[in-house]
């Protein structure tokens, strides 16, 4: 990377010297706590990267093709760490980071980018009818995730007679058959109801998170294609590899710092995941483009809700571990309540940095019951 390119780099980016350093310790065996740290912070910066590898790209492939692999890939790491879990067994996990992501982007992602946003410029304004209608298409989505869990309970108790089984789980503790199959079906559809999506918005040419625009504001020459794809490869295998090391590292240190396996899915592992995205949505608010910071935070959502978490559904039972589309009655609340409150936001087409406070102050308490909540 040319020296031009090192000097616009974020300062997050400098963290790409623990990359190496997280992999050396792995195979050095130090300390779980080290190793998960050092992963950790290790894919941050990687994570970046394929989201300056991806614009760079879209440029080469138009507007509408760049937005859409702007807003799939910026979910890649998230993704890449999820299906390193399901090929761990832990599923639980797995389904907790889905949630975690989701609540990440509507209250910690877009609160930070009110209120900072809010601070600077006042009361800021976008567009009202584009913000409502996404978040319609959320609520849309998550309740789509919720069904599945309502009606999981129901059908093993009709299957079993046992009022007391996990809903997910047969009589001899295996998937039932019938809440995979309801997994599979809803997952079928959510994908098509997002390739829909996608090309509603090829056919219309309107704006949509689906296919969101470019939010990196680059420095420096754009990036050759070679040069783009060849990023992506690399950050792709590095953070794949940086994945297996934190995900193994999981078990040791939730034992270790007496957290539980929920509160890292839920709330540490999306955080991870997602911080380099987070941060460019908070800075465009904060360069008052509250569009975009709206599209980002509520785009990534979606992403995950119509795209991630059903492809997950699949991708497990590929591998012999079939995931399901059942979430705990914590989960549950705070999805419903998160998605309506977004909505909320963007019913009036203007946003002020108390808004934000309160997007942020939810985001802390449900943080803090998750933390305290103990393992079922």
């Amino acid at each position: 990377m040319s020296a031009l390119s090192l000097r616009n780099l974020s300062p997050i980016f400098w963290l790409l010297i623990l990359v190496p350093v997280a992999i050396v310790g792995h195979y050095l065996h130090w300390s779980p706590t080290a190793q998960f740290i050092l992963a950790a912070a290790g894919i941050v910066p990687l994570a970046g990267l394929i989201g300056q590898g991806t614009e760079h790209l879209a440029e080469q492939t138009g507007p509408r093709l760049g937005g859409l692999l702007n807003a799939t890939l910026g979910n890649a790491a998230e993704l890449i760490i999820t299906i390193v879990a399901v090929r761990a067994g832990l599923l639980e996990l797995a389904k907790a980071s889905i949630t975690g992501s989701i609540l990440g982007n509507l209250l910690l992602v877009l609160g930070a980018s009110i209120f900072l946003g809010g601070l600077r410029h006042g009361r800021q304004r976008f567009q009202r009818i584009q913000a409502s209608t996404n978040a319609t298409m959320l609520i849309l989505a998550v309740i789509a995730l919720v069904i599945p869990s309502i009606f999981s309970a129901t059908i093993v108790r009709n299957a079993t007679g046992d009022t007391h089984l996990n809903p997910s789980l047969g009589a001899a503790g295996g998937v039932n058959p019938d809440v995979e199959a309801l997994s599979l079906g809803v997952a079928t559809v959510m994908i098509l109801i997002y390739v829909l999506g996608v090309a509603y918005s090829f056919r219309t040419q309107e704006e949509s998170p689906l296919t969101r625009p470019a939010a990196h504001v680059q420095a420096a020459a754009g990036w050759s294609l070679r040069k783009s794809v060849l990023v992506l490869v690399l950050c792709t295998a590095g953070i794949a590899w940086l994945s297996e090391i934190l995900v193994g590292a999981a078990e040791p240190v939730v034992e270790k710092l007496g957290w539980t396996e929920f509160f890292l899915g839920i709330i540490i592992i999306p955080i991870v995941g997602n911080v380099a995205e987070h941060l460019v949505g908070v800075q465009v608010a904060m360069k008052n483009q509250m569009d975009l910071s709206m599209a980002i935070s509520i785009g990534s959502s979606l992403q995950i809700a119509l795209f991630v978490a059903p492809a997950l559904v699949f991708i497990s039972l590929l591998m012999g571990k079939p995931l399901t589309l059942v979430f705990n009655q914590f989960e549950l609340i705070a999805l419903v309540s998160a998605s309506m409150i977004a909505a909320l936001v963007a019913l009036d087409g203007e946003s002020n940095w108390l808004e934000g406070a309160q997007l942020l102050v939810v985001y802390v308490i449900l943080a803090l019951a998750f933390f305290f909540l103990p393992v079922s």
